[in-house]
């Protein structure tokens, strides 16, 4: 391995050393906790060690959101890959979408709350941001109904998820009845 090879490793891990501690620093104490200081004290780096990487808080919020897109994608496409009709994807997609959500709520925070300078629904949308709708759109495209188009029913379907996540976050809805909205939501728009 060349010395220049050996370099660009150490930077990648240096990367993702940040992205994790801000992810974990976040899942346990919220945003308002991740500041470069903070970070920098933690991966025992300098500031300006931080900086060379992401130019601050922002970016490092968009490296938080890409990972996690990544993973939601591969959690729905798992969830829904073992179901063995329509009803089946679109329930387990809302089951895995809503557990993702609740299970990493800082990283929801990231994709769908913060300002993490990423371009949603556009051309320069991140490969990872792009690839999260789709494999929604893999498991609702076929349910969207006649005349509608696959990926307007997939955008209202996923509003619909996300107002359930986040109004079931904030304690707007009571938990013991996530399962009957799922259902509700299923029975309702997802027409196969």
């Amino acid at each position: 391995m060349s010395v220049q090879e050996r370099k660009q490793r150490e930077r990648a891990d240096r990367e993702r050393l940040i992205v994790a501690t801000a992810r974990q620093l976040a899942e346990q104490q919220g945003w308002d906790a991740v500041t470069t200081r903070r970070l920098a004290e933690r991966i025992e780096y300098s500031q300006p060690v931080l900086y060379s990487h992401f130019k601050g808080k922002r970016e490092i919020i968009g490296a938080v959101a890409l990972e996690g897109a990544s993973e939601m994608a591969v959690a729905v496409r798992s969830a829904t890959a073992a179901a063995h009709s329509p009803r089946q994807r679109v329930a387990a997609l809302a089951h895995a979408y809503l557990d993702f959500a609740a299970r990493n709520p800082a990283v929801y925070d990231a994709l769908f709350q913060l300002d993490g300078g990423l371009a949603y629904a556009r051309e320069d949308t991140p490969q990872p941001l792009k690839d999260a709708f789709a494999a929604l759109l893999e498991a609702l495209g076929e349910v969207a109904g006649d005349g509608i188009a696959p990926g307007l029913f997939t955008e209202t379907f996923w509003a619909s998820l996300h107002g359930l996540a986040t109004l079931t976050r904030a304690g707007r809805l009571p938990p013991e009845d996530a399962d009957q909205r799922v259902a509700l939501l299923v029975d309702r728009l997802a027409v196969a």
